[in-house]
C-alpha cells in the first residue's frame, strides 16, 4: 500500500522554545497540522505561524491521536506534540498501538527533553548515578503497584524522580509517597523540587525528605529524592547565582 501522509510524535521539552531540540523545531516547521493538548499548543503556537492547530482537552488522548492519523491520512504532514519526551509518559506508545489501524500513514518519533532532565539541570546534578523514574498518577496504574515500585527503588537506594506528584484529586499523594520512602531513607536525605520548568512561575527548591511531604506540589512539579550519597553543595559567593546545588556523586576522584 502506498503511504499517503506522515505523522510525527514530537516531544517539545519543558515548555520554552529554546529548550526544544533542533530536530523537533525543524519537524514542526515542516508540518502543516499540529495536534496537541490545549496547554501544550498554547506554549508553542506563536513560534509556528501558518500551521493549523487542533486541540483536545485532558483525558482525550485516544481521540487526539486518531484525529492526527485522520489528518495524516489525507496526505498531510502532521505532528502530535507532547511535553517533555514523547516516549516518556507521552503519546508515542499510543500512536504506535493505533498505527496498525492506519497502514497508509508513516510514523516517526521525535525525542525531546523530559522533565527529569530539565528539572535536574535546574537543581544541579542529582541524576549522576543510577536513578528510577516513577509516576504517582494512579489514573492508569493502581496505587498498590506504585507503592511497590516506590519501596523497591528506595530499598535499592536509587535516586528517585517523581512525575505527577499531586493534583486536585490527589493532593496527598506526595505526602503518602514520602511516608513510604521514610521507611527506607533518612529524613535528612537531600531532595529537590522544580515547578513549571521553562515557563512562567518557574521554581526550584532543595529540602530534606523529612519536610518534602508538606510541599504543595501539582501536575507541573517534578520531585527528586536523593540517594544516601546525594549532597547539597553551596556555591561560593560571587560564583553564579550563589544558590545551593543538589549533587549525586558519580564517584570520580577529586
Amino acid at each position: 500500500m502506498t503511504k499517503k501522509g506522515s505523522l510525527f510524535v514530537v516531544g517539545i521539552g519543558p515548555g520554552e522554545y529554546e529548550a526544544m531540540t533542533l530536530k523537533a523545531v525543524r519537524t514542526l516547521e515542516s508540518c502543516e497540522v499540529i495536534v496537541g493538548y490545549t496547554v501544550y499548543v498554547e506554549l508553542i503556537e506563536r513560534h509556528f505561524p501558518g500551521r493549523r492547530f487542533c486541540t483536545t482537552p485532558m483525558r482525550q488522548e485516544t481521540m487526539r491521536c486518531r484525529l492526527a492519523f485522520e489528518e495524516a491520512g489525507l496526505g498531510q504532514r502532521v505532528a502530535v506534540i507532547c511535553s517533555g519526551d514523547a516516549g516518556v509518559y507521552g503519546m508515542a506508545g499510543l500512536v504506535l498501538e493505533l498505527s496498525r489501524e492506519y497502514p497508509n500513514v508513516n510514523v516517526e518519533i521525535v525525542p525531546g527533553v523530559t522533565a527529569a532532565m530539565s528539572g535536574a539541570a535546574l537543581l544541579g546534578a542529582p541524576l549522576m548515578h543510577d536513578f528510577a523514574v516513577i509516576s504517582l498518577s494512579d489514573l492508569l496504574t493502581p496505587w498498590e503497584k506504585i507503592e511497590k515500585r516506590l519501596r523497591s527503588a528506595a530499598d535499592a537506594d536509587f535516586v528517585i524522580c517523581l512525575y505527577n506528584p499531586a493534583s486536585r484529586k490527589r493532593a496527598d499523594y506526595l505526602a503518602k509517597a514520602c511516608e513510604i520512602l521514610l521507611e527506607y531513607k533518612s529524613p535528612d536525605t537531600v531532595c529537590g523540587v522544580v515547578k513549571c520548568v521553562g515557563r512562567e512561575g518557574e521554581e526550584r527548591r532543595i529540602m530534606r525528605l523529612g519536610r518534602l511531604g508538606a510541599y504543595e506540589a501539582d501536575m507541573f512539579t517534578t520531585v527528586f529524592i536523593g540517594s544516601s550519597q546525594t549532597a547539597k553543595i553551596q556555591e561560593s559567593e560571587g560564583n553564579g547565582n550563589g544558590w545551593p546545588w543538589m549533587v549525586t556523586p558519580r564517584g570520580y576522584q577529586i
